[in-house]
This record gives structure tokens, sequence and C-alpha cells, in this order.
């Protein structure tokens, strides 16, 4: 069935109860206000603190939607466009696309003009729904983006050149009659997260999505008590997928406007969350403002806060040792997925696999793994190769790329690119990127693994190992470290740390700098090796 109809039975059964609540911490306002009053008042930003909807109010929305996207002409396997910030309308509008048979096509609130008219071309998308924060990159384009297409504002004080949801919206029927839509229809187009390159249009059919709510909800136990905690941006799978479990229960979310820890805790605390999914620097960000006395854990009352789960990125194992430390009552697991594979879950560590942290785990619901060499042959136990992953939740294909598709896709296999080995318990360990692999005097290196080992050291807050051209051994390892706040470290200090490294592991090179991640945890390598790579002379400047 497609996941509308989840939708469309909470809003039967639980049409009275809080489905979604929205928190931006950065606007302080006593009161809380509904979507409605928020409507009303949001000219004047400090109102801006809480919002919460119905599964009743969530699924009409949905339907109001729907029929203005009838109205205008839009049809079942029409594309429409989001480009939006986390918010209570996000969810309403994407669903509203669905129960018309359209796709739904999210897009990175990070892209540039050029990258948003792009990704709309490349998935000839008829609608382009769009937000306050996007005004000024979407003026750029529109007159070449309404050729034809659809612009429709949602926020207040429409510019001239869209049309308003809010008006059009209000206007439109509560109740929507749509075409009959099965598993084989397709839903959704996402795009990668263009950290190896410009980004691919993923297509997904209605089956890969239920088959994301179910592995969730599978995977974490989501009852209809339970409320999750959602931080990352909804524009990617990640976020969505794990709110499938609250759809799949029937359960309230949280959608947290903001990354700081007082923050997080605070909408723990008060929401009374059960379940919280962080990225990696999220997660350390709270360990350290917790250790150093920043935050005071006695402030919040976090008692039934459950599960912490964490995906999107390699998770080190010293990271979780002191996360359960100072929250030892807490289950924990580690979600691996990619966007082609409908998000977190494919491969997972399991709540009940806590003494194989470390590890992504092993196949998750519903789904086969495999580990292969170069001719896509099996590998032995313990050999390290490439990991491919086959089940309900792989896409149909890269839209429009044919050739793309040929080369990650073969009998049903997704061929993910990463690089993974298999242990005597049968449990997955992430090794790298396949293309993050560094040959060093003929010798293969895995910077996850110095990554992991150099984190282990209390100076540390983030690291990142790429390889940089060296006319003698082709390739050597250089380590991109950015320290704890008010810490103070010198080059000499790491290389004795790394001394514990075999030799031809270690870092032949140091550079103290930020490390750049993108909105879903992940390091952007690319943007590291042309920072301090392709430039010869910052190279010679940096690295002595």
């Amino acid at each position: 069935m497609p996941i509308t109809e989840y939708l469309e039975r909470n809003a039967r059964e639980y049409g009275d109860e809080i489905c979604l609540v929205e928190i931006n911490p950065e606007i302080k306002e006593d009161r809380r206000v509904t979507w409605k009053e928020y409507e009303l008042i949001e000219p004047n930003p400090k109102v801006h603190y809480r919002r919460e909807i119905t599964w009743h109010v969530f699924n009409e929305k949905a339907n109001r939607f729907a029929n203005l996207l009838t109205q205008r002409g839009i049809k079942k396997g029409d594309k429409v466009a989001i480009l939006m910030m986390n918010g209570l309308e996000w969810l309403p509008i994407y669903f509203g696309i669905l129960k018309t048979g359209a796709l739904a096509v999210p897009l990175n609130f990070r892209y540039s003009s050029d990258e948003i008219l792009y990704c709309m071309k490349l998935a000839e998308a008829d609608v382009l729904v769009f937000g306050p924060s996007f005004i000024g990159r979407v003026e750029e384009i529109a007159d070449e983006i309404s050729k034809g297409r659809l612009l429709i504002y949602v926020g207040e004080n429409c510019p001239t050149f869209a049309d308003d949801y809010n008006s059009m919206t209000a206007n439109c029927a509560s109740q929507f009659e749509g075409p009959v839509l099965s598993d084989d229809d397709d839903a959704a187009i996402y795009f990668s997260s263009g950290t190896t390159g410009f980004p691919k249009a993923i297509l997904h059919k209605h089956r890969s999505l239920v088959h994301a709510a179910k592995v969730e909800q599978n995977h974490h136990g989501q009852t209809h008590e339970d409320v999750f905690l959602c931080i990352p941006p909804l524009y990617h799978t990640g976020a969505k997928m794990h709110w499938f479990g609250s759809l799949i229960s029937g359960s309230k979310a949280v959608l947290l406007v903001g990354t700081k820890p007082e923050f997080i805790l605070d909408a723990v605390s008060k929401e009374k969350c059960t379940i919280v999914w962080l990225l990696v620097p999220w997660a350390q960000d709270i360990l350290e403002a917790i250790e150093s006395g920043k935050v005071k854990l006695e402030d919040y009352e976090l008692s039934q806060w459950r599960l912490m789960h964490i995906g999107a990125q390699p998770v080190p194992q010293s990271l979780i040792k002191r996360w359960k430390e100072i929250f030892p009552n807490h289950q924990y697991d580690t979600n691996y997925g990619l966007s082609e594979s409908i998000g977190p879950g494919c491969v997972h560590l399991g709540v009940e696999n806590i003494h194989k942290v470390g590890c992504i785990g092993i196949p998750g619901y519903g789904w086969q793994v495999k580990i292969v060499d170069e001719n896509r042959n099996e590998v032995k136990q313990g050999e390290v190769g490439e990991l491919a992953v086959k089940g309900d939740g792989v896409m149909t294909c890269y839209y429009h790329d044919e050739k793309a598709t040929n080369e990650v896709l073969q009998d049903g296999w997704l061929f993910t690119g990463d690089m993974a080995q298999q242990d005597e318990d049968g449990f997955i360990l992430l090794v790298d990127r396949k293309k993050d692999v560094i040959i060093s005097g003929g010798e293969n290196l895995y910077p996850v693994q110095i990554e992991d080992f150099i984190r282990t050291n209390d100076k540390i807050h983030d690291v990142a190992v790429i390889g940089l051209p060296d006319k003698r051994l082709g390739e050597v390892a250089a380590a991109i470290v950015e320290l704890k706040e008010d810490v103070q470290m010198t080059e000499e200090e790491l290389n004795e740390y790394c001394l514990k490294l075999p030799r031809y592991k270690r870092p032949h090179k140091i550079i103290f700098a930020k490390i750049p991640r993108n909105p879903t945890g992940k390091i952007e390598k690319p943007k590291l090796r042309e920072m301090y790579g392709a430039n010869k002379l910052i190279a010679d400047q940096n690295l002595g």
C-alpha cells in the first residue's frame, strides 16, 4: 500500500492527538501558538517559539494542498520540488504531493541558485514550493524556472513572482479524492548528498517508502507512546525515514530548529522525547558540553529518554563509550544507509548488540548484504571488499542516467561504493569509501581507521584524513584536525600520539583547521582535497 494510507489511518484513529511539534529555541516566547495564530502573527518573528498540529489537521493540510495541485493541472507522474527549512508545513506538503500521485522532489537547502535550477531541470519538476529563506535564490532564477512551471511560496509577504500557499490552500477542500496508488507507482526523487560530486537524481517507488517505515519501526520498536526528536533536514532521506517510525506507530514527533546541546536536551526534557537520532558532531558537542560543565544534566528531565541512535557517517567507538558512561541506561543503535537505499537501515547494529560498537552491524529488516571484490564476486570472511545491499528499499534508478544506474545496480543489488569487511561473528565493519582509499607506496590506507584512532585523543574535536599527492609514494595520508575549544596541541605532540599506529598508517602531514561537514553530518572531503591538494601554493604553505 502507498505510504499515504498510514497518514489517513492516523487521522481516523488518532485525529485529535498531537502528531508534530515545531520548536525554535532561538526565539523566546512564554505562550504557545497554534498553526493559525502563527500564520497571523508570523511577520513579527519574536513570537515564533512553538507550534503543534494534530493528525487530523496534518491530513487536512495535505488534502488541501493536493486539491490545489490538482486544480493547477498537476497529475499522477508529475514532479513537485520542495525547497524549505524544517517546519510544520514541510510534511503536509510532502504528503499532499504524494496523494496526487505526483512525485515529491526534496531539495537541499544549501543549494545555490544554479544548483536549484539544475536539479529542477534534471528531475523535470513542474512545481517549486519554497519558503522565506530562499526568496533571494529563487528570484535569481525565477524567470527561467517559471517557464511552464508553478512557483508556490510558503510564508508571509509573498513575493510578486510566486503564488501564495496560504491564501490558495485556504480556499481548497479539506477532503481529497485522488488516484488509486500502488507500491509500484513512483513516489519521490531524492538527490545524492553531493560529497562526491554534483548530485544525482534518485528515483524511488512507494514500495521503498513503505519498506523504510517498516524497517525503522522493526529496528527501534516505536510504540504509540514514543516521542521522536527530529533535528536533521527533512529534505534528506535519513530524517524522514526515521520519522516514518512515528508515522507507522501514530506517535508524536518534535521538529527542532537548532543543534546546540542545550537546545537538544531542553527539547528532550520539555517534550518528553524518548527517541533521539543524532549526527556524530551533535553527539560530540553534547558530551563536551556536559564534560566541561557548560551543561548540567540535573537541569533537565531525561529519565524517559530510552534510545539514542546515530547514522550518516562512521561512528567512533570512543564516542559511544563516553556516551554510555554519561547515559548508562540508553539503548544505542548505529544505522547505515544511502539515499539510493531509501536512507538508513539496510545495515544496522541493533540495540541488543552494543558490545559490537565499531561495526555498522548486520543486514537490516528485509535486507540482504554481501561484500564483493572488484569483479563483484563475494570475498572471504574477513577480507575487505565493496558492500552491496538488496531489498525493497533499493532505488529504481538514477533518473535519466542509464550509465550511472548500470554502474551501481545489478540483478537487484545496489553496489554502495563503501569498503567493508565481515568479522568472525558476521558483523560488518565499514572501512571507508571506495574512492577515499589512499594508496601509499602500494599499500591501501583506509582513512576512517586512522580517523577513529586520532579521535581517541582527548584534545581532538574532529578529524578528517585525506590523501595528498607525493612524488615518491604516489599519495600520503594527511590529517586535518579540529581541536576542542580552548585547547592547544602541536604537530609534534600529535605525531608522538600517532606512534601507536603501525608506521604505514601514520599521517605524513598534520593540518590544524576546522572540518567542513554537510547538513547530514558527512565530512566534505572533496572540499578538503581542493583546499589542501589542488592548490600547490596552499599545500606548500600549510604542509611544509
